[in-house]
């Protein structure tokens, strides 16, 4: 995918970034709503809380998932046909806010409390995974092929200390 414009990702070096390069995209266009507003702090030395003010929302109208690399959090409020309004300021307004995780970033769970919805997040440490890749000779069947030990280690993320 071309657009004209240089990229971080325009580096051959970068292979399969393509899907994260849309998410930036994607990140780019939806910065400019400011609905609803957060916050993003840091509560530990591996951890964050991202906060939501979601006034009039219930639990019940509000999502938390995960989709691939990104934390989507989404609003959805059912107009009550049963009121009737002299004058309507507070309108039933539905939000979408995502957040690009970063490996090894894991939820640790959401709470809302008093209108706003905490989101706490970890910070865990990857093991790192070698794998050794068996080179074989390229001449046909007549050749030989030599084998290099293959090993694979799968190792779980450890939160950090």
């Amino acid at each position: 995918m071309t657009s004209g414009r240089l990229t971080l990702f325009d580096s051959p070096l970068f292979l399969g970034f393509d899907q994260l390069e849309e998410t930036f995209q994607r990140m780019r266009k939806s910065a400019g709503d400011g609905y609803p507003p957060y916050n993003i702090e840091q509560t530990g030395t591996h951890t964050l809380r991202i906060t939501l003010a979601v006034a009039g929302f219930t639990m019940d109208e509000l999502d938390v998932e995960i989709e691939q690399t990104q934390l989507v959090i989404r609003g959805r409020q059912n107009d009550d046909d049963q009121r009737v309004y002299l004058h309507r300021g507070i309108a039933a307004r539905q939000f979408q806010r995502a957040f690009v995780l970063a490996d090894g970033m894991e939820v640790k769970g959401a709470a809302l409390d008093n209108g706003l919805l905490h989101i706490d997040l970890e910070q865990l440490t990857p093991e790192r995974v070698v794998k050794k890749i068996e080179i074989k000779n390229a001449e046909g069947d007549g050749g030989h092929s030599q084998a290099i030990d293959v090993e694979a280690t799968e190792v779980k993320p450890k939160p950090k200390k």
